[in-house]
């Protein structure tokens, strides 16, 4: 049997959200075993092997790979409520991370896709640089129909995350000079497009911040919500757009206009000052009682990748798909599922079946 790569075992045990401790019992072993396959102190036998690979749903080939999986250290990573996750989360969601860099390289080496183009807003405070990037991408104040088309055709790379990773609402960070943003694909569609722009605001304003780990914080999450906010539902436009009365009947009519939630149209017309702070509460009040904030309501259809989905087409109509890229990386087909926006439920922590993707017409896309 070939040589086993120790990093691989700690990598899809850490994947799963496993202890050693939980590995070792599912295993059958001492937890000290455990230990000792991940350092290197000792090498799993054939059986063994085969059991780590059934019970960590990767390929057995993925533990005999000579080439580390990419490595996200958590400076390098802007995270929405970071205070909420456990260790165990952050590094489930780096492992994620890691996993779509690999994806992203096998569709680069055949694929001809869009390359960065974000400017630096750093010197900007978030209101001024929300309406600045929108000049520079000929965007106007018009509603934004679709945000991860946006991203992507700004050669940002969007995926998703699985719903045992529903203790984080996005994420974004850098790789090999390329940007990338996860979305979670169980928040609401509007909650997940705020999210987009919430993280846009963190690529175009904190790149300093999150190479060197500095400034990350509290502060920087509430200007990157301050970008968002500007960003989806600009000022001119929001003050053209001022309801006759601020109820929310009239507030959900803007809600779909903006495609954003409830929550957030009222915020943002008492951040530009355009309501009373008794109205604002009291819209807030109303808001709550109906539920509307865990609940959106006349929910908007999600928004999916259509970068992923050309490429899935294509490789369609070359009888290829998720399976053949899973193989090809060494990796499970659950893995390529969660990160590609199909709404798998099962794709960290417990295994399941996977769908293919839906045929459409064959995308025209260039190979490299």
């Amino acid at each position: 049997m070939s040589d086993i790569n120790p990093k691989q075992i700690t990598f899809a045990r850490v994947r799963r959200r496993l202890t050693k401790a939980q590995l070792a019992k599912e295993l059958g072993v001492a937890s000290r075993s455990v230990q000792n396959y991940e350092t290197g102190a000792t090498t799993p036998d054939h059986e063994t092997l085969t059991n780590l690979a059934t019970l960590l749903r990767f390929p057995q080939q993925f533990f005999l790979m000579d080439e580390d999986m990419p490595e996200i250290r958590e400076h390098a990573v802007s995270f929405r409520k970071l205070s909420k996750m456990s260790d165990a989360m952050k590094a489930c969601t780096f492992a994620a991370g890691a996993i779509a860099f690999k994806l992203n390289d096998w569709i680069e080496a055949r694929f001809s896709v869009p390359q960065a183009d974000l400017p630096d807003l750093s010197d900007l405070e978030p209101e001024a640089a929300a309406a600045t990037l929108r000049r520079m991408w000929g965007l106007g104040n018009a509603p934004i129909p679709n945000m991860v088309h946006l991203l992507e055709s700004k050669g940002i790379r969007v995926f998703s995350l699985a719903e045992e990773t529903r203790e984080v609402d996005a994420f974004c960070t850098w790789h090999e000079g390329k940007p990338f943003v996860f979305l979670n694909t169980m928040k609401s569609a509007e909650r997940s497009r705020f999210d987009a722009a919430h993280e846009l605001g963190h690529l175009v304003r904190d790149v300093y911040s999150m190479q060197h780990g500095e400034g990350q914080g509290p502060e920087m999450e509430r200007k990157a919500d301050a970008f968002a906010s500007a960003f989806l539902m600009p000022k001119e436009s929001v003050e053209t757009n001022q309801p006759p009365a601020y109820t929310i009947g009239h507030l959900m009519k803007l809600k779909h206009y903006w495609g954003v939630s409830l929550a957030a149209v009222a915020y943002r017309f008492n951040s530009l000052g355009l309501v009373s702070e008794w109205n604002y509460r009291s819209l807030c009040i109303d808001i709550a009682k109906r539920g509307y904030r865990t609940s959106e309501p006349e929910p908007m259809e999600r928004e999916t990748s259509q970068l992923l989905t050309k490429v899935f087409d294509f490789l369609t109509t070359r009888k290829q798909g998720r399976r053949e890229i899973a193989e090809s990386l060494c990796l499970s087909v659950e893995d390529i599922n969660a990160l590609t926006f199909q709404l798998t439920r099962l794709s960290v922590v417990s295994g399941g079946a996977s769908a293919e993707p839906v045929v459409r017409k064959p995308p025209v896309l260039r190979l490299v």
